[in-house]
Formats: C-alpha cells, sequence, structure tokens
C-alpha cells in the first residue's frame, strides 16, 4: 500500500487490555494493519493502560474529566490534543465516559467503539448479567461506528461467544474479552485500509 498509515489515538479510562491487544496487533506484521496508535488518552490517572502506552513507547496524556464544568470542555481538550496529533481515527477501548454531540460530530465516521455484547442486543451497561438474565445462548462483542445514541452506531465487526450453563458474569465477561482481542484489531485492519467506510446518512459501507 502506497497510502500513508492510519494514525489511531485510544482513549481508555481502565486497564487498557484492548489498548494492548492493538498495540501488538499493529505492530505484527502478520496482521497487516495499516495503522500506528501515535496516542493513548485516558480520563484516569494512574491507571494500567497508561503504563502499557508508556512501555510501548506511544505518548499519553491523562486529562481529568473532574476538572471540567461541562462535558463539551472536556471533549474540546481531548480533541485539541487529537488535532495535534494529526489523528485520523479514534479508538474507544474502555472509556467510561459519554461523549458531547459536538465531539461525535467532530470526528464521525473515524471514532469507533467496543461494546461487549451483540448489538443492537444489550446496549448501555451490566450487559454480561443482562445476557444471563435473559437466558441468551450466545453473547459477544461488536465494533461499531459511535453516533448520538448509546451504543447504536453502524456495525462493522462482531465476534460471538457461547453462553454455558455455569457461567457467571465474572466468567462470561472473560471469554467476551478474548474475542474483544480478536475483533478489535480486525476491525482496526478494515478501518485502516477504507474497506469500510460511514456514509454521510450514517450507513456502513464495505468495499
Amino acid at each position: 500500500q502506497n497510502k500513508p498509515r492510519k494514525r489511531v489515538a485510544v482513549l481508555i479510562s481502565g486497564t487498557g487490555s484492548n489498548l494492548q491487544a492493538l498495540i501488538d496487533a499493529c505492530r505484527d506484521t502478520s496482521q497487516g494493519i495499516h495503522a500506528d496508535i501515535v496516542l493513548v488518552i485516558s480520563n484516569k490517572a494512574g491507571v494500567l493502560g497508561l503504563e502499557r502506552a508508556e512501555k510501548a513507547g506511544i505518548p499519553s496524556v491523562f486529562i481529568s474529566h473532574r476538572e471540567y464544568a461541562k462535558r463539551e470542555d472536556f471533549d474540546a481538550e481531548m480533541s485539541k490534543k487529537l488535532l495535534e496529533h494529526n489523528v485520523d481515527l479514534v479508538c474507544l477501548a474502555g472509556f467510561m465516559r459519554v461523549l458531547s454531540e459536538q465531539f461525535v460530530r467532530q470526528w464521525k465516521g473515524r471514532l469507533v467503539n467496543i461494546h461487549p455484547s451483540l448489538l443492537p442486543k444489550h446496549p448501555g451497561l451490566k450487559v454480561q448479567q443482562k445476557a444471563l438474565d435473559a437466558g441468551d445462548k450466545e453473547s459477544g462483542c461488536t465494533v461499531h461506528f459511535v453516533d448520538e445514541g448509546v451504543d447504536t452506531g453502524g456495525i462493522i465487526v462482531q465476534a460471538s461467544v457461547p453462553i454455558l450453563p455455569d457461567d457467571t458474569e465474572e466468567s462470561l465477561t472473560k471469554r467476551i474479552h478474548v474475542a474483544e482481542h480478536f475483533a478489535f484489531p480486525k476491525a482496526l485492519r478494515l478501518l485502516a485500509t477504507e474497506t469500510v467506510k460511514l456514509s454521510a446518512d450514517g450507513k456502513v459501507i464495505f468495499s
């Protein structure tokens, strides 16, 4: 490919296990992901995800949402950092903040999230328990474009896992994590080569 590699930022709030999966995948030439992670942003200090970035030699920044009276102001500070690093794609990997409409509009088509259910089933929080309570036979994860709704954006990649009779919230979460570490790099590969795009009217287009 002669096109420049996509510059990716990853937004986190915690351990950053999906961040690590993306770092490893981007550096594994056999995976053919035409992208580099150039920035990690966390809204929490001292989290393992920031250590992972440091270990990998990736610039990282902590921005405390508590220091901003309005969500829009916090998001504007993040946007500033993203623009400073010439970021092409933004991946939300366990980022536990609801983003403002302004931020979502600014990064539309370049902003993706990973969610631990097979959307549109079980949006929101505590979804593993929701799947167990509903008696679902399978669960999994979804990588999707972010729009103004909660977990409603166009779907890029899904990976399913079985729900076993003796599953707990914890055991199901672990199994979904394994699927996430496969699905997120797969989605990034499609995004980086522009094999998948978001149309102006919010439809996902694969080419």
